[in-house]
Protein backbone atom coordinates (compact mmCIF):
# COMPACT_ATOMS: atom_id res chain seq x y z
CA UNK A 1 0.00 0.00 0.00
CA UNK A 2 1.29 3.26 -1.40
CA UNK A 3 0.92 6.44 1.08
CA UNK A 4 0.65 9.69 -0.26
CA UNK A 5 -0.43 10.70 3.46
CA UNK A 6 2.86 11.87 5.29
CA UNK A 7 2.81 12.12 9.04
CA UNK A 8 6.15 14.10 8.93
CA UNK A 9 4.74 16.56 6.28
CA UNK A 10 1.01 15.68 7.53
CA UNK A 11 -1.17 16.16 4.14
CA UNK A 12 -5.17 15.25 4.32
CA UNK A 13 -4.80 13.72 1.56
CA UNK A 14 -6.38 10.25 0.82
CA UNK A 15 -4.08 6.66 0.30
CA UNK A 16 -3.91 5.16 -2.95
CA UNK A 17 -5.66 1.63 -1.65
CA UNK A 18 -9.19 0.69 -2.99
CA UNK A 19 -11.50 1.74 -0.62
CA UNK A 20 -14.29 -1.11 -2.00
CA UNK A 21 -10.80 -3.63 -0.89
CA UNK A 22 -11.11 -2.70 2.64
CA UNK A 23 -13.85 -3.56 5.38
CA UNK A 24 -16.21 -0.28 6.55
CA UNK A 25 -15.75 1.25 9.73
CA UNK A 26 -18.84 2.37 11.31
CA UNK A 27 -19.80 5.65 11.77
CA UNK A 28 -19.55 7.83 15.51
CA UNK A 29 -21.70 11.11 16.09
CA UNK A 30 -20.39 14.13 17.12
CA UNK A 31 -21.72 14.01 20.27
CA UNK A 32 -19.57 10.35 21.04
CA UNK A 33 -16.03 12.94 20.99
CA UNK A 34 -17.42 16.38 21.93
CA UNK A 35 -15.31 17.44 25.03
CA UNK A 36 -14.94 20.30 27.03
CA UNK A 37 -11.78 21.30 28.86
CA UNK A 38 -11.76 24.32 31.76
CA UNK A 39 -9.14 25.68 32.79
CA UNK A 40 -8.27 29.20 35.40
CA UNK A 41 -5.92 31.42 34.20
CA UNK A 42 -3.23 32.59 36.45
CA UNK A 43 -0.48 34.89 36.54
CA UNK A 44 1.88 32.01 34.87
CA UNK A 45 0.17 32.27 31.58
CA UNK A 46 0.49 36.14 30.81
CA UNK A 47 2.40 38.24 28.41
CA UNK A 48 4.04 41.10 28.50
CA UNK A 49 0.74 43.24 28.23
CA UNK A 50 -0.53 41.50 31.02
CA UNK A 51 -3.23 39.47 29.39
CA UNK A 52 -2.51 35.69 28.92
CA UNK A 53 -0.57 34.63 26.68
CA UNK A 54 -1.90 33.55 23.12
CA UNK A 55 0.23 30.59 23.06
CA UNK A 56 -1.07 29.27 26.36
CA UNK A 57 -4.39 29.38 24.71
CA UNK A 58 -3.46 27.80 21.58
CA UNK A 59 -2.22 24.98 23.67
CA UNK A 60 -5.32 24.52 25.21
CA UNK A 61 -6.88 24.91 21.93
CA UNK A 62 -4.67 21.77 20.70
CA UNK A 63 -5.36 19.72 23.64
CA UNK A 64 -8.98 19.71 23.83
CA UNK A 65 -8.69 18.77 19.70
CA UNK A 66 -6.32 16.21 20.34
CA UNK A 67 -8.96 14.85 23.21
CA UNK A 68 -11.65 14.49 21.01
CA UNK A 69 -9.58 13.58 17.81
CA UNK A 70 -8.21 10.57 20.26
CA UNK A 71 -12.39 9.79 21.22
CA UNK A 72 -13.09 9.62 17.96
CA UNK A 73 -10.51 7.35 15.92
CA UNK A 74 -9.86 5.42 19.21
CA UNK A 75 -6.73 5.87 19.94
CA UNK A 76 -3.16 8.17 19.36
CA UNK A 77 -3.73 11.20 16.77
CA UNK A 78 -1.32 13.84 16.02
CA UNK A 79 -1.67 17.34 15.28
CA UNK A 80 -1.18 18.09 11.45
CA UNK A 81 -2.34 21.31 10.83
CA UNK A 82 -3.66 24.86 13.00
CA UNK A 83 -6.10 26.68 10.58
CA UNK A 84 -7.70 29.94 11.32
CA UNK A 85 -6.93 30.42 15.15
CA UNK A 86 -8.61 33.49 15.65
CA UNK A 87 -8.03 35.69 19.10
CA UNK A 88 -11.64 38.31 19.59
CA UNK A 89 -10.97 39.46 22.97
CA UNK A 90 -7.67 39.62 25.44
CA UNK A 91 -8.18 36.57 27.92
CA UNK A 92 -7.08 37.97 31.46
CA UNK A 93 -5.98 36.40 35.03
CA UNK A 94 -8.73 35.04 37.14
CA UNK A 95 -10.86 34.01 33.61
CA UNK A 96 -12.23 30.59 33.70
CA UNK A 97 -11.63 29.39 29.91
CA UNK A 98 -13.77 26.70 28.59
CA UNK A 99 -11.89 24.80 25.14
CA UNK A 100 -14.58 23.67 23.39
CA UNK A 101 -13.87 20.88 20.65
CA UNK A 102 -15.42 18.35 18.49
CA UNK A 103 -15.17 16.51 14.83
CA UNK A 104 -16.44 18.55 11.85
CA UNK A 105 -15.65 16.41 9.34
CA UNK A 106 -13.24 13.29 8.36
CA UNK A 107 -11.61 11.98 5.56
CA UNK A 108 -9.65 8.70 5.31
CA UNK A 109 -6.88 9.06 8.21
CA UNK A 110 -7.70 12.68 8.97
CA UNK A 111 -10.38 14.94 11.22
CA UNK A 112 -11.13 18.08 11.04
CA UNK A 113 -11.53 19.50 14.77
CA UNK A 114 -13.62 22.54 15.47
CA UNK A 115 -12.70 24.72 18.56
CA UNK A 116 -14.45 27.53 20.37
CA UNK A 117 -12.83 29.31 23.47
CA UNK A 118 -14.93 30.76 25.93
CA UNK A 119 -14.01 33.00 28.98
CA UNK A 120 -15.74 34.00 32.18
CA UNK A 121 -14.89 35.51 35.67
CA UNK A 122 -13.82 32.86 38.31
CA UNK A 123 -16.12 34.10 40.31
CA UNK A 124 -18.93 36.00 38.65
CA UNK A 125 -22.18 34.62 36.91
CA UNK A 126 -21.94 36.32 34.03
CA UNK A 127 -22.25 34.26 30.56
CA UNK A 128 -19.54 33.23 29.34
CA UNK A 129 -18.14 35.63 26.51
CA UNK A 130 -16.52 33.71 23.12
CA UNK A 131 -13.02 34.82 23.02
CA UNK A 132 -11.43 32.54 20.33
CA UNK A 133 -11.71 29.57 17.62
CA UNK A 134 -9.97 27.23 15.46
CA UNK A 135 -10.13 24.72 13.44
CA UNK A 136 -7.38 22.14 13.35
CA UNK A 137 -6.33 18.77 11.09
CA UNK A 138 -5.74 15.73 12.94
CA UNK A 139 -4.02 12.66 12.04
CA UNK A 140 -5.23 9.26 13.57
CA UNK A 141 -1.29 7.34 13.87
CA UNK A 142 -0.83 3.54 14.47
CA UNK A 143 1.69 2.04 17.33
CA UNK A 144 4.44 2.85 14.42
CA UNK A 145 3.21 6.16 13.78
CA UNK A 146 1.87 5.54 9.81
CA UNK A 147 -1.45 6.73 9.25
CA UNK A 148 -4.51 5.14 9.94
CA UNK A 149 -8.19 4.89 9.06
CA UNK A 150 -10.67 6.86 10.71
CA UNK A 151 -14.45 6.73 11.71
CA UNK A 152 -16.75 8.46 9.64
CA UNK A 153 -18.28 10.79 11.94
CA UNK A 154 -22.01 11.45 11.52
CA UNK A 155 -23.54 14.78 11.93
CA UNK A 156 -26.66 15.03 14.31
CA UNK A 157 -27.81 18.48 13.83
CA UNK A 158 -28.49 21.22 11.50
CA UNK A 159 -25.34 23.16 13.15
CA UNK A 160 -23.54 19.82 12.66
CA UNK A 161 -24.35 19.33 9.46
CA UNK A 162 -23.15 23.01 8.64
CA UNK A 163 -19.64 22.98 10.60
CA UNK A 164 -19.21 19.71 8.30
CA UNK A 165 -20.18 21.02 4.74
CA UNK A 166 -17.60 23.81 5.62
CA UNK A 167 -15.04 21.57 6.86
CA UNK A 168 -15.19 20.47 3.45
CA UNK A 169 -14.72 23.97 1.90
CA UNK A 170 -11.79 24.69 4.59
CA UNK A 171 -10.25 21.31 3.06
CA UNK A 172 -10.07 22.10 -0.35
CA UNK A 173 -9.15 25.59 -0.37
CA UNK A 174 -5.98 23.91 1.91
CA UNK A 175 -5.38 21.47 -0.39
CA UNK A 176 -5.96 23.93 -3.83
CA UNK A 177 -2.90 26.11 -1.64
CA UNK A 178 -0.66 23.71 -1.24
CA UNK A 179 -0.65 22.67 -4.74
CA UNK A 180 -0.43 26.16 -6.14
CA UNK A 181 2.63 26.48 -3.65
CA UNK A 182 3.73 23.25 -4.70
CA UNK A 183 3.63 24.37 -8.62
CA UNK A 184 5.13 27.62 -8.21
CA UNK A 185 8.20 26.24 -6.35
CA UNK A 186 8.82 23.74 -9.16
CA UNK A 187 8.20 26.09 -11.75
CA UNK A 188 10.90 28.50 -10.33
CA UNK A 189 13.21 25.63 -10.17
CA UNK A 190 12.82 24.57 -13.06
CA UNK A 191 13.45 28.05 -14.24
CA UNK A 192 16.59 27.99 -11.91
CA UNK A 193 15.92 30.25 -8.83
CA UNK A 194 16.96 29.22 -5.95
CA UNK A 195 15.25 29.44 -2.68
Amino acid sequence: MRLRHKVGGMTDQATDTDPAMEPDIPGKPTSASRTTLSHIMTHNDTNLLGTVHGGVIMKLVDDAAGAVAGRHSGGPAVTASMDEMVFLEPVRVGDLVHVKAQVNWTGRTSMEIGVRVLAERWNESDPATQVGSAYLVFTAVDADGKPRRVPPVIPETDRDRRRCQEAQIRRTHRLARRRAIRELREKRAAEGFED
